[in-house]
Order: structure tokens, then C-alpha cells, then sequence
């Protein structure tokens, strides 16, 4: 029985308050989203945690050689919610801060959706919602077949797994046993213009990640212990892939856009919504 019941005509709530550091990187994300005039805020918004502890605690990376061989592999799969990836990249060193300003600029790097190739640190090309956990397994395989010890982690999101390829690349990581991927599911129970049990209904969610052979665990999305803690027991099982499914707030931190369809995507923002959002998440 999940400890995270859910009540499936409505959206969730979650208590759970923010830290000095997540309000400052949702500051950040809300100064990248000035200079673009452009962006998923709030889409980004129930991502900082989750990105958060993977960057902080659990990913082996090196900026200075983003294509390192012995990295491990993050897939944003939700890729419009890059903001948050992009705040995250650029503090720890893999792009000049300056390149935050240059967001959907024709002389930046940092465009809507996070592009492989261009962005140090992206490890694939996203935005066409469904692709992320096809490519982690074919990654997931690969480090199998090269006997390398990294591993893969890819987040997605509820509204993605509307998507048939997300299901079949399930059924294939169950098939390969493939204990090297880790699936977290940003699920904030909203996507483009409704909830997601008025869209495609996903309940029973964590049982049908189960029947797809998948060791499952539910956390508050927000919460940075609980997810460092399931992190830390990561692959939960020796021979099966494992699906954190994080129970997050669409726009967390900001009472006015949380759970508001229309911070979806935001564009022509006004100054004084800017200093709204910042004046909000300011710390004492």
C-alpha cells in the first residue's frame, strides 16, 4: 500500500518547506526564465530536488571532461523542464554562468529543450516527450557489454508516460535485467492543460511499473533526505531495474503558480511577475 495516497480527480498538495539552497536555485531558474522571456517554470520547479540530490550526492561526473568514460549518464527525459537542469550545469562548473543570461538567445547555447552536443554535461537530445528511458537502456546495455561500472539515470515525468515507447522501453530494461538503470518519475499528477486523471489516467502508477518488472519505491519528490536515502540503496534489487516515483508539486515554491495550468509555458513575462517570483523565495 503506497504511503503516498492519491486522490485521483484532484492535485496534490505537499508541505514539505524548501531549504536556503532549493529557494536559491529556483532563483536562479527564475532569472534564466528573465533573460529568455521564455520557459516551463513550473515544470522545472518540481524538478529542483530530484536534480538537486543526483548532482549533489549521487552522480559521478567531471566538468572539466564532460564526456568522460567513466561518468555516470543523466537523461532529462522530461526536457522542458531543462531550466532546472541548466541552473545545475552551470553551478557546477560544465558552462559559464553568463550563459544562463544568453537563454533562448540566438548567441547562446542553452535553447527551450536540452540539446546533446552543444550543452556540456546533456547527455541526450530531448523535448519529443517518451525517447529518455529508450535511450538509457540502449546506455544501460551498453556499459553492460563494455563490463563498465557506471551507471544510468533518467528522469522522466507522469505526462510522458502517456507515451507507448516509455512502456516499451520498460518491458525491454525488465527483459535485460538491467540493474545499472534507475527511472525517476517527476510526478506531479499536472501536465499541458489538465490533470493527468482528466488526460490518460495512470493510477494504479506504481503497481504498473511493478507488472513491467520494475523494483519500485515512492518518495516526497521534495523532500532532499528522502530521496538521498532511496538513492543511496540504489539498484534496489541486484537484477532489476529500479522506478522512484516522486511525488512532487507542479511550480513548488511559489503559491501562485503551484498547481496553475497556466505557468505550463510562460513567454512575454512581465517585470512584475518577475520580481513576484523572486521577492517569494526570498530566504531571511
Amino acid at each position: 500500500m503506497s504511503d503516498f495516497p492519491i486522490s485521483a480527480k484532484s492535485v496534490p498538495t505537499n508541505t514539505t518547506p524548501l531549504d536556503r539552497r532549493s529557494c536559491e536555485l529556483r532563483r536562479q531558474i527564475v532569472r534564466t526564465f528573465a533573460a529568455g522571456q521564455r520557459g516551463h517554470v513550473a515544470s522545472a520547479f518540481s524538478l529542483v530536488e530530484i536534480l538537486r540530490v543526483l548532482y549533489d550526492d549521487v552522480l559521478r561526473y567531471d566538468p572539466a571532461k564532460p564526456n568522460w568514460a567513466g561518468r555516470d549518464r543523466c537523461i532529462l527525459s522530461k526536457g522542458h523542464g531543462c531550466l532546472a537542469l541548466y541552473v545545475l550545469l552551470a553551478e557546477k562548473g560544465f558552462f559559464p554562468e553568463e550563459e544562463l543570461w544568453k537563454f533562448c538567445h540566438t548567441d547562446g547555447i542553452l535553447g527551450g529543450h536540452p540539446e546533446y552536443g552543444k550543452v556540456p554535461g546533456v547527455e541526450a537530445s530531448t523535448g519529443s516527450l517518451g525517447h529518455g528511458l529508450s535511450i538509457g537502456v540502449g546506455m544501460a546495455l551498453s556499459a553492460r557489454f563494455d563490463r563498465a561500472d557506471h551507471r544510468i539515470f533518467v528522469v522522466g515525468s507522469d505526462g510522458e508516460s502517456d507515451e507507448g515507447s516509455v512502456w516499451e522501453a520498460a518491458m525491454s530494461a525488465a527483459k535485460h535485467r538491467l540493474s545499472n538503470l534507475t527511472l525517476l518519475i517527476d510526478y506531479n499528477k499536472q501536465q499541458s492543460y489538465s490533470t493527468t486523471y482528466e488526460v490518460l489516467d495512470l493510477e494504479p502508477f506504481a503497481d504498473k511499473w511493478r507488472a513491467f518488472g520494475f523494483e519500485v519505491e515512492e518518495v516526497d519528490g521534495h523532500n532532499v533526505d528522502d530521496l538521498r536515502a532511496v538513492l543511496a540503496r540504489t539498484p534496489l534489487v541486484a537484477d532489476r531495474p529500479t522506478a522512484v516515483i516522486c511525488h512532487t508539486i507542479k511550480g513548488k515554491g511559489v503559491g501562485c503558480i503551484e498547481n496553475n495550468l497556466k505557468w505550463h509555458h510562460k513567454s512575454r513575462v512581465a517585470d512584475e511577475e518577475i520580481q513576484m517570483l523572486l521577492l517569494e523565495l526570498e530566504v531571511d
